[in-house]
């Protein structure tokens, strides 16, 4: 037994010596309690609801007034008001409002005729969760409208819902997701556990002897990493985008603007791994930080639920998450065959998040063992 109480006794002495491995380990298990515990679930709040009048009675008047108390109240959804019916549906199609409410000319006439007086809701359905949280909020609210305690003027109004985009399964709804995780995976082992491997069997010493700079080691590390990313997120968007039934997976058109996101997710993610393990020398780290960083980086970011329903902290973190703007663009590109309108705040954000980690990662860079 005393040479079975000796390797026990180095492994021991070897995880002691790793503190934060120890604290890593300890904190995971709370992170993904947290993170999950709240990501899915929660009550979807503060939709934006384009609300165009082209009435302008005194029923349409109680119509929009009502909106105006469901979002005080519950505060489910958030309307706008549009003058124009053309820019409203561009807001929708380009992801900045999540639907419109549109009251016709002949509303006030028809609820005084009582010829079934009818609202329309036009809504983005390529998010599941949010399309029937919004139908089912305003189906509500017109309730209360028919109630003869709610109403001004007798009769009833009813909903009628369109559809924008064709019904996306939850298979499709989740690609964008897997797709950013596919990335991810390629650049935490193909970038991040090799260059913390190499570092430890002294093969990074054969750089420090040449007149390489910081800037050059770096920027040929997140390179490297770039293009393995990028092949990893190209394969699973092309297996993925047949398994999940993408409508025409193979438009030029499309292709070639998915490729400008894999390539500015990928160069943001290689930049955010080289910023964590720029000073990290215990090859056990990148393993310790995966499991932490994929529940911090994958749920916050509407990959499977949307950040309408998280708490405050948690929209906190999907602001400043990559993969929120990369999971953003590639469900714009995916479900909806937008252009590049409709994603170029989020190539936007990807791009200056990487030249800001990758400054500070040559910054904190040593040339030194």
């Amino acid at each position: 037994m005393h040479r079975t109480w000796a390797i026990v006794e180095r492994e021991l002495r070897r995880f002691r010596r790793s503190p934060m491995l120890i604290v890593m380990s300890m904190i995971f298990p709370v992170v993904q309690l947290v993170v999950l515990g709240y990501a899915f679930g929660g009550n979807v709040k503060h939709l934006k609801v384009g609300v165009v009048d082209q009435d302008h009675g005194v029923p349409a008047v109680k119509v929009r007034e009502l909106a105006a108390a469901a979002s005080s109240g519950a505060r489910t959804i958030d309307p706008i008001e549009y003058t124009d019916p053309g820019q409203a549906l561009t807001d929708l199609r380009n992801g900045r409002i999540n639907g419109v409410l549109t009251i016709p000319p002949e509303f006030s006439r028809r609820v005084l005729e009582r010829n079934q007086p009818r609202v329309a809701l036009i809504e983005d359905n390529t998010d599941n969760f949010v399309s029937v949280a919004l139908a089912g909020t305003l189906t509500a609210m017109l309730g209360a409208y028919s109630q003869p305690a709610a109403r001004r003027v007798p009769d009833q109004a009813t909903l009628d819902v369109v559809e924008v985009y064709p019904y996306v399964p939850y298979v499709q709804y989740l690609l964008p997701g897997s797709i950013c995780m596919s990335i991810f995976m390629m650049v935490m082992i193909g970038g991040g556990i090799i260059f913390i491997d190499d570092k430890a069997r002294g093969l990074h010493e054969g750089y420090l002897v040449t007149p390489i700079t910081k800037f050059e080691l770096i920027a040929g590390f997140n390179l490297s990493g770039t293009i393995k990313a990028v092949l990893s997120g190209l394969v699973l968007m092309t297996v993925g985008s047949l398994i999940a039934g993408i409508p025409s997976p193979f438009d030029p058109l499309r292709l070639v603007r998915l490729f400008v996101v894999i390539v500015a997710t990928a160069f943001a993610l290689i930049s955010l791994m080289f910023l964590l393990m720029v000073r990290v020398t215990d090859p056990l780290m990148p393993r310790a930080m995966f499991g932490v960083l994929n529940t911090l980086l994958y749920f916050p970011s509407g990959a499977v639920y949307p950040q309408q329903g998280f708490p405050g902290w948690m929209q906190a973190i999907a602001a400043v998450d990559p993969f929120t703007y990369a999971v953003h663009a590639f469900k714009n590109l995916l479900l909806k065959n937008t252009g590049f309108e409709a994603i170029g705040a989020d190539l936007g954000y990807l791009l200056i998040f990487s030249v800001v980690s990758m400054t500070a990662a040559t910054m904190l860079f040593r040339r030194t063992l």
